[in-house]
């Protein structure tokens, strides 16, 4: 359809003819993404409170679809870059949140980790020297006081505020300490998201990393203990790294909690359609 047809197609939506606005609102959805300017457009100079609301309703549909769909290839890929799994969640809740800011902001906490990383130093100096820049130089931390904000598992708004929950906290940790060349990854406990540090280097056993209490360094029979405390059996998935998909459907998850929390279940309900889109239908808010 040429770009006229689109207009007189979305002007449409000023009909009092129900019958019509349905047929409308059902072509204008199978156009797909490119109807958002159009839209967006018509919005502004439209008048109408009621098809104003129209069009906020349709804006938002194309936008969950766009979602869906990019998020359903993304864990169709063979090895899913986080970073991206992160910002497609994102654009849930800031549609317009661009991928290449975000590369850029973690760009910029790279380079101050990498201006005082030493490569050839214990492991456990590695992760005390990006706790150091993380959490003492750029202030990022925990965000205790609104835990259950759906803020806190927006990547954007992490690095805006400085403050997320402790999967959020661990990404970018993850992210950075990557860059570094450091074999961290996450773990998947039950209540708590962590980081592992994992060398193939013999030399170097394996340890886990907080990045909710400011990178704070333990060991497996910590987590033994925690895990007996929850009264629960161990396996192995609380010990060993998890992989992109889990840390982004762990997020998801997180989010279906802190909508229902926050009381906005239209938005929890949402979350979940996308769960189900990429098979999970797990537990949710562990």
């Amino acid at each position: 359809m040429k770009q006229e047809e689109l207009k007189a197609l979305v002007s449409l939506l000023d009909d009092e003819d129900a019958e019509i606005i349905a047929h409308v609102e059902k072509k204008i959805i199978s156009l797909g993404e490119n109807m958002i300017p159009i839209l967006e457009t018509e919005w502004e100079s439209n008048l109408n409170p009621l098809v104003q609301e129209r069009i906020e309703e349709l804006i938002h549909v194309l936008q969950f679809d766009l979602i869906q769909e990019r998020l359903v290839k993304w864990f169709s890929e063979d090895e899913p870059d986080l970073l991206e799994g992160m910002w497609i969640v994102a654009t849930y809740q800031y549609p317009d949140l661009e991928y290449t800011k975000l590369k850029q902001d973690l760009e910029q906490i790279y380079y101050d980790a990498w201006l005082e990383f030493k490569p050839d130093i214990h492991p456990y100096d590695q992760v005390r020297l990006l706790n150091s820049v993380i959490f003492s130089k750029l202030k990022f931390g925990a965000n205790t006081k609104n835990f259950h904000s759906p803020s806190n598992s927006m990547i954007n708004m992490v690095l805006e505020s400085r403050k997320g929950n402790p999967i959020s906290l661990c990404v970018l940790y993850m992210l950075v300490a990557r860059k570094l060349k450091m074999p961290v990854y996450g773990v998947n406990l039950p209540n708590l998201f962590i980081l592992t540090y994992k060398s193939e280097n013999e030399n170097y056993s394996q340890f886990y990393i907080n990045a909710f209490n400011r990178g704070l360094i333990f060991s497996k029979d910590d987590i033994d203990n925690y895990i007996h405390e929850l009264r629960m059996n161990p396996e192995e998935t609380f010990y060993q790294p998890c992989d992109n998909r889990d840390i982004v459907l762990r997020v998801l998850r997180n989010l279906v909690v802190s909508f229902d929390k926050i009381g906005d279940h239209s938005k929890s309900e949402e979350i979940k359609t996308l769960l189900e889109s990429v098979g999970d239908h797990g537990h949710l808010g562990i």
